[in-house]
């Protein structure tokens, strides 16, 4: 949550009232801010000493999505309103004087622009700092530092309009940045800022590009080149009378949130108040916009829902009230007999509202979340794992109690590790496993269908330890599905890899063993048609595993006892070596084969095994209880 500083004097006198500490901490938690510090003590503490200090602060903590409390004058605006001392302000719109023309070319590196001009207005030193204060916190919030919006704001009085946002080669762009006399490339400024602790944090946005965006006046001056710095020659200062502001996005939604914030915070400072001139920008496509849009949005809201949510029996025109006191302005909605919908106009300033909740979210704030009834809920539900979770919890209780160590490796992969390093043909991406569109890395293309990898990748950065290594997995793999909605389904599962210098192979086995006896799955042989329900092993040629040294594990689901013909049937097919209809195929285990080793880097011989929990979801083990 960001923290903004304000001073206590000042914030006071706007308020209209002193409060001590405790009871403006009251009053932070009630509309849902906290008070971080306050800093009069230590003041006074230097000021006893001798020593130089600063005007007492409050130090607030505000909702990262509340961007209209993020300085000094929209605490004071916002909770004014909802102390019932100051209605919400109007904003509203003059009449558009000038002009701002964008080229096509800037669709290569920040094509999308908006600004506002603040006339006849009177800044303070307290002000000012504010003024910078908030574009600050706005760059570091919303911003992205810079990356999606960078704000400019200029001396009105030392341009001339029209203006034009271009792109341009770093060569061709000349001029004195802010606070330096000399004019500098723009290639020049990119090796002047780079010891700057400030700007070069910023340099990389832009540096890269074939052109960078530049905006300049009908003189051809340059007011800024975003967003790394402003001109030296638009720079505003305490007398600055008419403030220009520029915005430079590549995201129109956060572009239109920070020019209404800045324009609308700062408005309150103009010699009248609160209006603030537009300005009509000719885009790349020829169409005209004005900016910025501070028409309000409207929604509704039902009373019965707001009633729901907080356990209120408020009336419409009870709720009213309290929606006016967040800066909403709300009346009962004339098309609703009922008299239950609220029509409700959410000004230029809340961009944080974007669905009912947030509108009863911003009733109960008014009404007291302390003064909110306390009720039991209608219904009585009793919590309890999920089916597949307690399976899963038995099977990493008995491992670690059997002195196995759990690993948790990262859900992606490359298709690398995932394919071809366990020598598994793969049709790359055609195949079952599902694929990240924009990976940021080789390491993260696709999402695990095995457990397998993570764990031989742990087993590789643990070879200084002690042998034998033994650790374990029960988690998530994810394949393709087209009989679902969303094309993928999760597969629960539960893996575990010995590494030493013998294989090992009874050891796996006797692990696999032990899940299956905790579980309650009896060991059957392969050919025994007539078992009800079990496990049992078939040799495979896995190429991952060392050939002759790995099996498969399938498993017979409880089913009704089966007639005649079908016992001979199964006869015939257990002389065939074939798998019995209905028999689930649950994973694999064995020893891995040297090439699968090498491409792990890993020196010892690794035995693993790795089977499906999700056919025992229906399946609860007697030894379950409720503290296993």
């Amino acid at each position: 949550m960001p923290t903004v500083a304000v001073d206590k004097a000042e914030l006071f006198e706007r308020l209209g009232q002193t409060y001590t500490t405790n009871e403006f901490d009251e009053l932070c938690f009630e509309y849902g801010l906290e008070l971080d510090e306050d800093t009069t003590e230590e003041v006074e503490e230097l000021k006893k000493k001798g020593l130089p200090a600063e005007r007492p602060q409050l130090k607030i903590e505000v909702p990262a999505n509340r961007y209209d409390l993020l300085c000094i004058e929209g605490i004071a605006r916002n909770l004014s309103t909802y102390l019932g001392k100051a209605p919400a302000p109007k904003y509203t719109l003059s009449q558009p004087k000038l002009t701002v023309t964008i080229a096509p070319e800037t669709a290569k590196v920040r094509p999308l622009f908006a600004c506002a001009i603040l006339r006849n207005i009177t800044f303070t030193p307290s002000s000012y700092a504010s003024f910078i204060d908030l574009q600050d916190k706005l760059h570091q919030n919303i911003c992205r530092r810079r990356q999606l919006v960078a704000i400019g704001t200029h001396d009105l009085d030392t341009l001339e309009g029209p203006f034009r946002y271009e792109a341009r080669a770093p060569k061709d762009i000349k001029f004195a940045p802010l606070n330096k006399e000399q004019e500098y490339t723009a290639e020049e400024l990119m090796t002047v800022y780079e010891s700057d602790k400030h700007l070069s944090k910023y340099l990389h946005i832009i540096r890269d590009s074939p052109v960078y965006p530049i905006i300049y006046d009908a003189k051809d001056r340059v007011l800024s080149m975003p967003p790394i710095i402003n001109s030296n020659h638009s720079k505003i200062t305490l007398n600055t009378k008419n403030v220009f502001i520029d915005v430079t996005a590549t995201d129109q939604t956060k572009l239109d949130i920070v020019v209404n914030i800045v324009s609308t915070m700062f408005s309150e400072y103009c010699a009248e108040p609160f209006i603030i001139e537009p300005v009509t920008i000719v885009t790349a496509k020829g169409e005209t916009i004005v900016t910025p849009k501070l028409e309000p949005r409207k929604a509704i809201a039902n009373t019965s829902y707001i009633n729901n949510c907080t356990g209120l029996t408020l009336t419409t025109e009870e709720v009213i009230p309290l929606l006016k006191k967040m800066t909403l302005e709300a009346s009962v909605s004339l098309s609703d007999p009922t008299n239950d919908t609220i029509d409700v106009v959410i000004p230029p300033t809340r961009p944080d509202i974007f669905h009912q909740c947030d509108i009863m979210e911003d009733a109960a704030i008014a009404y007291g979340f302390n003064n909110l009834p306390h009720t039991f809920p209608k219904t009585s539900t009793v919590g309890q794992p999920a089916a597949i979770s307690k399976l899963s919890d038995i099977i990493r209780r008995e491992w670690a109690l059997a002195g196995w160590v759990e690993a948790l490796p990262l859900t992606l992969c490359s298709w690398e590790e995932n394919f071809d390093f366990l020598n598994h043909i793969d049709k790359r991406w055609t195949s079952q496993a599902v694929r990240i569109a924009n990976p940021k890395s080789l390491e993260f293309q696709v999402v695990r269908t095995t457990l397998l990898p993570g764990l031989l990748k742990t087993v590789r950065e643990n070879r200084s330890h002690a042998l034998p290594i033994r650790i374990f997995e029960t988690g998530d793999v994810v394949v393709k599905d087209e009989s679902r909605e969303r094309k993928a389904r999760n597969e629960r599962r539960a893996a575990a890899v010995w590494c030493n210098k013998t294989a090992g192979f009874e050891v796996i086995h006797g692990v696999l063993d032990r899940a299956m006896k905790m579980l309650e799955v009896p060991r059957i042989r392969s050919d025994d048609r007539e078992a009800a329900t079990g496990y049992y092993l078939l040799e495979t040629d896995d190429p991952a595993y060392f050939p002759g040294r790995a099996a498969t594990i399938y498993y017979r689901p409880p089913q009704a006892k089966r007639g005649a013909l079908a016992a001979i049937k199964g006869k015939v097919e257990a002389a065939l070596h074939k798998v019995p209809e209905g028999d689930i195929e649950l994973g694999a285990l064995g020893i891995l084969h040297p090439t699968v080793l090498e491409k792990f880097d890993i020196g010892y011989p690794v035995s693993t095994v790795e089977f499906n929990l999700e056919p025992f979801r229906k399946h609860t083990p007697k030894i379950w209880t409720n503290d296993a």
